[in-house]
């Protein structure tokens, strides 16, 4: 199993960055995991609708290139379906099973994601309706995963 998470920016904090690379390293044990940033696009604080339509769209574009035909996406959208750690186990194991094996989990930037990043999404998953910076929710999104191959393969897990 081959998993992608790409994100728009680069992490900078150290707490953050320690974090994610224990639960990468955790991760081996089950899966490849492959974090991949791409640049987020220069903006003022102050956009207009246009003006923020471009700055997704640019930001699409370096997500969607970093993405093979072969892959099944998973976006992370506010609107996505909510799913528990159990429910997000389980899809994983049958992407797994009906051969799926490479799997891209998308977060977008402080924009959010652009539309054509979700139309090539086969799924929207959402954390729930509170917003998270992105890069937090990098963190949330691994130890999740890892949390998700503890419960395929009956290991304990805290609960």
């Amino acid at each position: 199993m081959n998993i992608a998470i790409i994100t728009v920016g680069k992490l900078k904090e150290k707490y953050l960055k320690m974090g994610i690379e224990e639960y990468v390293k955790r991760l081996g044990a089950y899966a490849k995991i492959d974090l991949i940033e791409v640049p987020d696009e220069k903006a003022p604080e102050q956009l207009s609708d246009a003006e923020m339509e471009i700055v997704k769209k640019k930001e699409g574009e370096r997500i969607l290139a970093k993405i093979s035909p072969d892959t099944h996406v998973i976006a992370l959208a506010i609107n996505g379906k909510m799913k528990t750690s159990e429910e997000m186990s389980k899809d994983i194991e049958s992407l797994m099973t009906y051969g799926k094996s490479k799997i891209a989990f998308v977060i977008g930037g402080s924009l959010g994601l652009h539309d054509d990043v979700l139309k090539r999404a086969n799924e929207k998953q959402s954390f729930g309706k509170m917003t998270l910076p992105h890069q937090l929710m990098k963190l949330v999104l691994v130890e999740q995963i890892y949390r998700s191959f503890r419960i395929m393969k009956g290991e304990p897990y805290h609960k």
